[in-house]
C-alpha cells in the first residue's frame, strides 16, 4: 500500500506542475497494451504530423503485399511539389525512391513527400488516400479518428486522440516490425543536405527507438516516443505541448513513470517531500490503481476466394499461384460439397479489395466474401 501511495504522490508532483503545458498524455506497454498512465487520452485533438504514422502504415502495408517496393520510384505531382511548409523541396515531374520517401517522412516529416506517397498509393488523389486512412483507422480499432489529408496539415475535421495515436503506433510495430527501424533514424542525408530527426529523445533518452513529432499552430507540439529497457517496450504520447522542450520533458517523465511502475531499473524521478495526498477523485489516482488496456487489433472478418476445385492437388497449385501473386497466405479448405476452395481469410475490407485487385491483375479471378 505504501508503494502505491508513493507512486501516486510521484505522479501528482511530476505531472501536476506541467498539466497546463499539454492537452493529453498517455504511456502504455506496447507488447501487452496495458495503459500505465493517461490524462485526457480520449479527448479530441489535432494530430498534426503524427498523421504521417498512418501514411507510413499504409506504405508498409503496400510493401508487405508487393504493391510497392523499396527501390521503386514515385512521381512527384505539381500538387505534391506545392505542399507547405515543411518539405523536401521536390519539383513537379521529378522522382523519389520509395525508401527515401519513407525516410523523408519519418525523419524530416516532409509534407510534399507524404503527399507523393498518398497520390501514388491511391489513384493519384490525396483525398482518396485520406478516406482509406480513416477506413483503416476504424478497422484497427481507432475510435475517434478522422483523417482529411496524409500529412496533418490544418483541417478542422482532421482529429484524433492520444489513445488512438498510441494504438496506431502499436499497430505499426506489431504488423510491420521489419520497417520499425525507420522511426529510429537520428539523421538522414538526401541530395547533399542532412536532415535531423525532431525527436530529441532519440539522442537523450536511453533505449529510445522512435517515433514521430508533430506541430501546427492549432495542435501545438506533439510527440510519440518509444523506448526499450530490460525486455519491456513502452510508448508515450504527448499532445498539445506548449513547446519542444515541454513535449520532450513530459515524454521522458512519462516513460520514466511507466518503467518505474513495471519495476524496470534505471527509470528514476525525484521523490516528493511534504506533499499532501491527492484525493480519490483525482484522475491520476484512478489510472495509477487500475490497469486498462488499449483495444486489441482485429484484422477483419472479410476474405477472398480464388476458385473451387474438385481435387486437392489443383487447389494447392492455385493456392501457390495466389501466394506468389499477392504475397498473402491462401488456404485450401474443403466445403460440404466436397470441393476444395482456395481462400484468404481474416482480412479487412480494404485489404480484401486490394488483394482481389492484385490477384485480378495477375489473371486470377477472385471474389470477396464476408
Amino acid at each position: 500500500m505504501k508503494r502505491v501511495f508513493a507512486f501516486v504522490l510521484s505522479l501528482f508532483v511530476i505531472f501536476g506542475a506541467y498539466a497546463k503545458d499539454y492537452r493529453a498524455v498517455l504511456v502504455a506497454d506496447i507488447d501487452s497494451g496495458r495503459v500505465l498512465y493517461q490524462e485526457n487520452a480520449n479527448q479530441l485533438n489535432y494530430p498534426a504530423s503524427l498523421t504521417k504514422i498512418m501514411t507510413l502504415y499504409l506504405t508498409f502495408d503496400a510493401l508487405e503485399h508487393n504493391r510497392l517496393h523499396l527501390d521503386d520510384y514515385l512521381i512527384v505531382s505539381q500538387s505534391a511539389a506545392d505542399a507547405q511548409p515543411v518539405k523536401l523541396g521536390l519539383t513537379a515531374g521529378s522522382k523519389i525512391k520509395v525508401e527515401d520517401a519513407i525516410k523523408a517522412v519519418a525523419v524530416h516529416s516532409a509534407n510534399d513527400v507524404a503527399r507523393v506517397l498518398a497520390e501514388n498509393l491511391q489513384g493519384g488523389k490525396e483525398g482518396n488516400f485520406a478516406g482509406l486512412m480513416t477506413q483503416v483507422a476504424n478497422e484497427i480499432g481507432l475510435q475517434n479518428t478522422n483523417f482529411e489529408n496524409s500529412s496533418g496539415l490544418p483541417n478542422d475535421d482532421h482529429m484524433s486522440t492520444a489513445r488512438d495515436i498510441a494504438l496506431l503506433s502499436m499497430a505499426v510495430y506489431k504488423h510491420f516490425p521489419q520497417y520499425w527501424k525507420y522511426f529510429g533514424i537520428k539523421s538522414w542525408t538526401y541530395n547533399g543536405k542532412t536532415y535531423t530527426n525532431g525527436n530529441r529523445l532519440l539522442a537523450s533518452y536511453p533505449g529510445c527507438d522512435g517515433m514521430k513529432t508533430g506541430f501546427t499552430n492549432k495542435s501545438k507540439y506533439s510527440l510519440v516516443a518509444t523506448a526499450k529497457r530490460d525486455g519491456h517496450h513502452l510508448i508515450a504520447v504527448v499532445l498539445g505541448a506548449e513547446n519542444k522542450d515541454v513535449r520532450a520533458s513530459i515524454a521522458s517523465k512519462m516513460l520514466n513513470v511507466g518503467f518505474n511502475k513495471i519495476g524496470v531499473n534505471g527509470a528514476t524521478y525525484q521523490e516528493p517531500k511534504h506533499v499532501s495526498a491527492p484525493t480519490q477523485s483525482n484522475p491520476m489516482v484512478k489510472y495509477a490503481q487500475q490497469e486498462t488496456k488499449i483495444a486489441a487489433y482485429s484484422a477483419g472478418n472479410t476474405g477472398v476466394q480464388c476458385g473451387a476445385f474438385s481435387t486437392y492437388e489443383a487447389a494447392t497449385k492455385q493456392a501457390t499461384r495466389v501466394n506468389q501473386s499477392t504475397g498473402m497466405t491462401a488456404n485450401v479448405e474443403r466445403n460440404d460439397a466436397g470441393l476444395y476452395r482456395v481462400r484468404i481469410n481474416g482480412l479487412s475490407e480494404s485489404m480484401a479489395q486490394n488483394t482481389k485487385n492484385t490477384a485480378g491483375a495477375n489473371g486470377i479471378d477472385c471474389y470477396i466474401f464476408h
